[in-house]
């Protein structure tokens, strides 16, 4: 067998088909992964020289790929359908340990499907243990959404590029509470954001205030809220509701009528009820595996 670091442009599909067959092999659905979920995924990763990507007579069996958090080290990794039970799995493991404990890492996540019973046996025989759970929720729009028209002085609306610096500090003031949340510098996050389609972005404002914002991404087949924040004096106020419904009448107008988004199962600020609310519900779930380098 071949090992190589990810091509960033080459294995995209690749790793897309991988994880949709794997998937769909755990969970007896369609799965809705897309390149630009993969992109997500990759962000922030010195694929050089932290993935892995093994094949085996020209077939690609296993792609893993880590980096570093905070204090944490982090690492995912996928192997083929077809491919387990061959110790490729512990291979991404142990090349996730080696390169987080060449970060400084004191301890080490990772993250599985809870339907993958072989990734969770692998990982609790290495002394990892679940410390979180994520959801993907997603609504299929069956019609316009109505937005609703919040009162004076509140105003919400579209995003412009003079109020990034705003954005950025309401964003990181409204996920301060959050399970390890690691806000980055305004420069570094416009320098990732800049090119993206900013007219999928919305605010809401309260005479010089930024009351609440979200991100939005449009993908081939779907519409994404990447991130929505509201800020602890305006939460309770139906803001991020206000925003969702924006945000859903928007994708309609585009023609993506499938709209999902990633929340923390113990959200502080009770997000999955939010998401509920506004008809979105559970599809699937990830669980975040943790252990100590020390």
């Amino acid at each position: 067998m071949n090992e190589r670091p990810i091509d960033p442009v080459a294995d995209v599909d690749v790793l897309v088909a991988m994880v949709r067959a794997d998937e769909e092999a755990l969970r007896g659905r369609p799965s809705h992964v897309e390149e630009a979920d993969v992109r997500m995924w990759w962000t922030g990763t010195d694929l050089e020289h932290d993935s892995w990507l093994v094949e085996d007579e020209g077939r690609v069996v296993a792609i893993g790929w880590g980096g570093r958090e905070g204090e944490a080290g982090e690492f995912a990794g996928i192997v083929a359908q077809g491919a387990k039970g061959r110790g490729l799995g512990s291979r991404l493991v142990e090349r996730g340990e080696a390169s987080a404990a060449a970060k400084g890492a004191r301890i080490v996540r990772t993250w599985v499907p809870p339907e993958d019973a072989s990734a969770a046996a692998l990982l609790g025989g290495r002394g990892y243990r679940e410390v979180r759970r994520f959801y993907e929720m997603a609504i299929e729009l069956q019609g316009e959404p109505v937005v609703p028209v919040l009162p004076a002085p509140l105003v919400l609306e579209a995003f412009r590029e003079e109020d990034a610096a705003r954005f950025h500090a309401a964003m990181i003031e409204s996920f301060q509470d959050h399970w390890d949340w690691h806000g980055t510098a305004f420069e570094e996050w416009w320098e990732l954001r800049r090119d993206n389609d900013h007219s999928l972005w919305f605010l809401v404002r309260d005479g010089d205030e930024l009351a609440a914002v979200v991100r939005n991404e449009a993908r081939k087949a779907s519409g994404y809220v990447g991130l929505l924040g509201v800020r602890r004096p305006w939460r309770g106020r139906g803001l991020g509701k206000a925003l969702l419904h924006r945000t859903f009448a928007e994708f309609w107008r585009r023609g993506l009528t499938r709209v999902s988004l990633g929340v923390d199962a113990e959200s502080p600020t009770g997000a999955t009820k939010l998401y509920e609310r506004v008809g979105m519900t559970v599809e699937s779930a990830t669980v975040i595996y943790e252990r100590s380098l020390a």
